[in-house]
């Protein structure tokens, strides 16, 4: 029997082969982490803000210590209203936003989020995004703006209230003359009705209202509306708006610095977006319906929006639109895109769906719920 093949030179030769399998293992452990700073738009205690925060954890959940996004609140780095630019320049890697704070740099951006969408909410708004030609017009957007991003939507509102007011609203001369917040082209939208409008960041809004700098504003949801301090200084809430009816959020990434990342993570990315989307969803029904009925229990009162209202709604909208389309040949073929789907998908959405109301008012009509 050779050497090679005795027993003591076998053992050697198993025992250098365990230890260098043992000195290999670190290095797969300590494998470069990138790391992404974020920021949001929303205030840290915003359930927007945690959006962003689940969305993040996603990704560092899958991306097993490769990949790291910190999230900062609104302000953190640079203001709401500031944060394309930032993660352009790469100043923030990231961010979490809506696509109608954007408006000022083009007004075609907007129509991601304000107006009745022809008849859309938001989820079939995303479906157009995704499936019906949206997404490749908001990268010609962006490219025309010289922003060098990679742009996410995801997470489809709710039809966001017409807003919190000193008086209900009552008929559509209610809203002239009126000091209002809101943003994107809802703002062209209510200065056609005859309302002055502000838009102001979200931050902003409810100290506004307290000191008496606007009379009335709309921000999104019964969650957001509960903690940033609404039911505190206005205890009027007029329900169902077409002003932003088709809303959704929008993760922004510096294109460079998602452009290094490997393959591997980049899939990573894009399937947390789709599960953030879905879970948000979730998340919403629970959160909004709890403080929706906690606020009820504060003596906040809550109205519809009068038809007459929303007709008018829809009117300024008409002349708002077919201003900007002159204006904006962008802002056109967002529009003449959302035009097509809508009347296809819409049609399927209202023959195929049944109406709820009709279940929930058989199990509760009369019942105190």
């Amino acid at each position: 029997m050779t050497e090679s093949k005795s027993p003591r030179r076998r053992g050697l030769l198993k025992g250098a082969a365990i230890a260098a399998g043992a000195l290999s293992a670190p290095m797969v452990a300590m494998a470069q982490t990138t790391s992404f700073r974020f920021q949001s738009t929303w205030p840290a205690k915003d359930i927007f803000h945690e959006y962003a925060n689940d969305f993040a954890k996603k990704v560092n959940d899958m991306a097993g210590g490769r990949l790291k996004i910190e999230v900062l609140p609104s302000g953190a780095v640079v203001p709401a209203f500031q944060l394309l630019e930032a993660v352009n320049k790469g100043t923030l890697d990231g961010g979490h936003g809506v696509v109608a704070y954007h408006y000022g740099k083009n007004s075609a951006l907007a129509l991601w989020g304000s107006g009745p969408g022809y008849g859309m909410d938001a989820n079939m708004v995303l479906a157009w995004h995704n499936y019906g030609g949206g997404k490749a017009l908001l990268d010609e957007i962006y490219k025309a703006i010289n922003m060098d991003v990679v742009s996410y939507l995801y997470g489809p509102m709710t039809t966001q209230p017409l807003g919190w007011f000193k008086k209900p609203v009552s008929k559509v001369e209610d809203m002239k003359g009126l000091k209002f917040r809101t943003v994107g082209l809802a703002v062209d939208m209510f200065t056609e009705m005859g309302t002055a409008v502000n838009p102001l960041p979200g931050g902003e809004i409810v100290p506004a209202l307290d000191r008496g700098l606007i009379d009335a504003a709309e921000f999104n949801n019964a969650s957001s509306d509960r903690v940033l301090g609404f039911p505190d200084v206005v205890k009027n809430c007029m329900l169902q708006s077409f002003h932003q009816s088709g809303e959704q959020f929008e993760i922004l990434f510096n294109k460079g610095k998602y452009a290094a990342l490997p393959q591997e993570l980049r899939s990573i990315i894009d399937y947390a977006v789709q599960a953030s989307s879905a879970d948000m969803s979730w998340k919403a029904v629970d959160r909004n319906s709890k403080d929706y009925e906690e606020m009820k229990k504060q003596g906040i009162k809550f109205y519809k929006t009068p038809d007459s209202v929303l007709r008018a709604q829809l009117a300024a909208w008409d002349k708002t639109i077919a201003k900007k389309a002159g204006e904006n040949a962008l802002f056109k073929k967002v529009l003449d895109s959302q035009k097509v789907f809508a009347q296809r998908a819409g049609q399927w959405h209202n023959d195929y769906s049944v109406d709820f109301k009709m279940a929930y008012n058989h199990y509760f009509s009369g019942k105190k719920a």
